[in-house]
C-alpha cells in the first residue's frame, strides 16, 4: 500500500483518486479552492441555478466504468442521466433552423434533408461513416491508452478517411478540419454545424487536423446527456464515491513545491492557513504539466519535446453569461441551441488576432430542470462562447466582460426574440474566474488530443521524467473534456497499479 498525494479536485484527479483508493492505496487530495470539481462548478443566486462549465456530457460509459470499478452502486444510482432530445437546435447565419435528433443517424439525415435541402443530409450522413472509421482508428490510442513511446507515429498519420478531391489539376485530400467542410460537406450550413464542434474547444477549423470529424462524432454515436439537478451533481457524485472509498480531501491548501529524494518524487510542500508543511508521498499525482515543473524546481518532466501546446494560456477560454429570466421556459423549447455566427471568417480572424469576436457563436443552454428555478413561472439559462484566454486578451479591462456579454445576448435574441427584456440579472464570467477555479494559465480550457500535425495537438503524457510523479487531467494525454478527464484517471490509475507495462483500459 503505497501513500499517493494528489494535486488539486478536478474530475481527472478525483477519478484517479477513487480508482487508486480501491486499489489498496491511502491517498489524500490537495485542493487550492474550497471546492472540488475543477471547471464543474454551480452558480446559485435567489433560487435560480447556472452551470458554469460543462452543460452536457458526452460518453457517458467513461463515468459509468468509473463507479462500477470504484464500489457497488453504479452511477445510475447517484445520479439521474437523462438523454436530451433533440441533441441540439442549430440557427444558421442565413436564419435556417434544425433541429438534430439524438443518437440517430437516419433521423439527423432526415432533419437536415429536410431543412436544407435534399442531399444535405445524406453528405452529413456520409461524413459520419468516415468520422466513425475516424473513431475506430484513434479511440485506444488516443482515449484508451497511455500516450506512446513513439507518439510520433501519431502525429505523422492523418488517420481521417478523407474523400478524394481535385483541384487545380491535382487530386488531393482533406488535411484539416475546414477542408473537410469546404471539399465533402460544400453547403455552408453544414460547414458551420461540423466546425462548430472544433469551435467549441477553441479549435480553429483552419489548421485543426481533419480528425477532429471525431468531436461531432461522439455525440451522434454516444448521444448528449444532461444530469439532473445539474451537471455540477456529477462532480459530486464523484466526491462522494472518493469520500466512500476513504479518500483524504485537504481544501485551501496551496502546494507550492514537489519533494524530490533519491531521485524520485516523495511528496508535496504546502502552504495554508497555519503556515508552510510538508505532506509525504510515496507517489505524487498533479495536473498542468508546466505547473508540475514549476513546482518540480524548473526539471524538465518530458523529454519527447514537442508532445503538446507551448503553453496553456495560449488555449482559448470561454465566456459565460448565466440569466435569471422571467417567464415559463417554453415547453417544447430545446436544451441546447447553437446561435452561429452570420460571419465566420471574421469570427475566425478575431480569434487568431486575439480579439473577442464582434458576432460570436453563441451557445444557449436551457435546461428543463425545476431544481435550478425558483419556480415555473421563471427561467435559467447560460449563454457561452469561446473567446481568447486571459493570456491573450485583457478581460479585466474596463467593461470588456459586459461588452462582450451584451454581444452574446444580441446573437442569443436571433433564437430567442426578446430575450433582454425577460432578463432579471444577469452575472458574468470570464476566463479570470476560470483561471481562479482551475489554476489554468489565463483561464485557458484544454481541447481532446488529436492525431496528426506533427502532434501539435496532443497532449503530453501521463507518465513523466521524474520517477513517481504523474500528470492527469485535461492538460495531460488524453486531453480535455468531461470524458478525456475521467479517462485520464483511469490511465493514470493503471500506470500506477500496473507499472510501466500497463496498455491500457478494457
Amino acid at each position: 500500500m503505497a501513500r499517493i498525494a494528489v494535486i488539486g479536485a478536478g474530475m481527472g484527479a478525483m477519478a484517479a483518486a477513487a480508482r487508486l483508493a480501491v486499489a489498496g492505496h491511502r491517498v489524500a487530495v490537495y485542493e487550492r479552492t474550497e471546492t472540488y470539481g475543477g471547471a464543474v462548478r454551480r452558480l446559485g443566486r435567489d433560487g435560480f441555478g447556472f452551470d458554469t462549465g460543462p452543460g452536457l456530457l458526452a460518453v457517458p460509459a467513461v463515468y459509468r466504468d468509473l463507479f462500477i470499478k470504484t464500489g457497488k452502486e453504479p452511477l445510475a444510482a447517484c445520479v439521474e442521466l437523462v438523454q436530451v432530445d433533440p441533441s441540439a437546435r442549430h440557427v444558421f447565419a442565413d436564419g435556417t433552423e434544425v433541429s438534430l435528433p439524438n443518437a440517430s443517424r437516419a433521423g439527423v439525415v432526415a432533419a437536415l434533408d429536410e431543412a436544407l435541402g435534399a442531399g444535405a443530409g445524406g453528405r452529413w450522413g456520409d461524413f459520419l461513416i468516415r468520422a466513425r472509421e475516424t473513431w475506430d482508428r484513434t479511440r485506444r490510442p488516443l482515449l484508451e491508452e497511455p500516450l506512446w513511446p513513439n507518439w510520433q507515429v501519431l502525429a505523422e498519420r492523418e488517420p481521417y478517411p478523407a474523400v478524394p478531391h481535385k483541384r487545380l489539376l491535382r487530386t488531393r485530400r482533406a488535411g484539416t478540419l475546414a477542408e473537410v467542410g469546404a471539399w465533402e460537406l460544400r453547403d455552408p450550413r453544414l460547414v458551420a454545424l461540423l466546425e462548430s464542434h472544433a469551435l467549441a474547444y477553441g479549435l480553429d477549423p483552419g489548421t485543426a487536423p481533419a480528425n477532429a470529424a471525431v468531436l461531432p462524432y461522439m455525440e451522434h454515436a454516444f448521444g448528449t446527456w444532461y444530469v439532473r439537478g445539474g451537471m455540477r451533481e456529477l462532480a459530486r457524485a464523484v466526491y462522494e464515491r472518493c469520500l466512500a472509498r476513504k479518500v483524504e480531501f485537504h481544501f485551501g491548501v496551496e502546494v507550492t513545491g514537489i519533494l524530490e529524494k533519491d531521485g524520485r518524487a516523495a511528496g508535496l510542500e504546502l502552504a495554508g492557513a497555519e503556515g508552510p508543511s510538508v505532506a509525504e508521498a510515496d507517489l505524487v499525482v498533479g495536473t498542468g504539466p508546466w505547473r508540475l515543473s514549476e513546482l518540480a524546481h524548473g526539471r524538465e518532466l518530458y523529454a519527447a519535446e514537442g508532445v503538446g501546446p507551448a503553453r496553456e494560456g495560449m488555449s482559448p477560454g470561454r465566456v459565460v453569461v448565466c440569466l435569471a429570466l422571467s417567464g415559463a421556459r417554453d415547453a417544447d423549447a430545446a436544451h441546447r441551441t447553437v446561435v452561429h455566427t452570420p460571419d465566420r471568417q471574421a469570427e475566425l480572424a478575431a480569434f487568431g488576432r486575439g480579439e473577442p469576436a464582434a458576432r460570436p457563436t453563441v451557445v444557449l443552454d436551457r435546461p428543463d430542470d425545476p431544481a435550478l428555478r425558483p419556480d415555473d413561472a421563471h427561467e435559467s439559462m447560460v449563454l457561452t462562447a469561446t473567446v481568447p484566454s486571459q493570456a491573450r486578451y485583457d478581460w479585466e479591462a474596463a467593461g470588456a466582460a459586459d461588452t462582450f456579454a451584451d454581444r452574446m445576448v444580441a446573437a442569443a435574441e436571433r433564437a430567442l426574440p426578446g430575450l433582454r427584456e425577460r432578463v432579471l440579472w444577469r452575472e458574468v464570467r470570464t476566463p479570470v474566474h476560470t483561471r481562479l477555479e482551475t489554476g489554468a494559465e489565463g483561464g485557458a480550457v484544454p481541447a481532446p488530443a488529436l492525431a496528426a500535425a506533427e502532434g501539435s495537438f496532443l497532449r503530453p503524457s501521463n507518465s513523466t521524467g521524474l520517477a513517481g510523479l504523474f500528470t492527469v487531467g485535461g492538460w495531460s494525454h488524453p486531453g480535455g473534456g468531461l470524458p478525456h478527464a475521467g479517462m485520464s484517471g483511469a490511465l493514470v490509475a493503471g500506470l500506477i497499479v500496473e507499472g510501466p507495462d500497463f496498455q491500457g483500459s478494457q
